[in-house]
């Protein structure tokens, strides 16, 4: 097993927990960046349940693996979603976006066909709000509760 120096030094990404909160590192970065992220299909349809959430949720994991984001939290309302992930610095929210609603929006259409009569899957808008404000703890709570709701 490598020391931390050793680590940073091959650029090894390493995490590690101060005051319950887990500081990502990379060569030569040190970070936090929680995003809770939501959006809703065209027209706040409400389409996303069923089999259309199953595999929303399998092609959310597949597009956070690829952009080497953590989906911390998610929440698949019928007619919107809830999105909390972990990223590093140089990836830009809209381009997080802009890939989990390109992919999810494509598989999705071409898988089920009653998703075409929309004239596109996804609204052009989302909300996006760091955890800076509030713990994440907090955050994933909320997420979580929306399933009871």
């Amino acid at each position: 097993m490598l020391g931390m120096n050793q680590a940073l030094d091959k650029g090894v990404d390493i995490c590690y927990a101060i005051n319950n909160m887990e500081y990502e590192h990379s060569r030569n970065q040190v970070y936090l960046l929680n995003y809770h992220l939501v959006w809703c299909p065209k027209r706040r349809r409400p389409i996303l349940t069923g089999k259309v959430a199953q595999k929303l949720r399998g092609i959310f994991a597949q597009v956070a693996e690829e952009k080497r984001v953590k989906i911390l939290a998610l929440e698949i309302r019928p007619d919107h979603l809830h999105l909390f992930v972990s990223c590093y610095p140089q990836m830009v929210v809209h381009k997080l976006v802009k890939a989990f609603k390109g992919r999810s929006s494509n598989i999705l259409r071409k898988e089920f066909p009653s998703l075409l009569k929309l004239p596109s899957l996804w609204t052009n808008s989302y909300f996006v709000s760091t955890a800076g404000n509030v713990s994440s703890e907090t955050i994933q709570k909320y997420i979580e509760a929306q399933s009871t709701i």
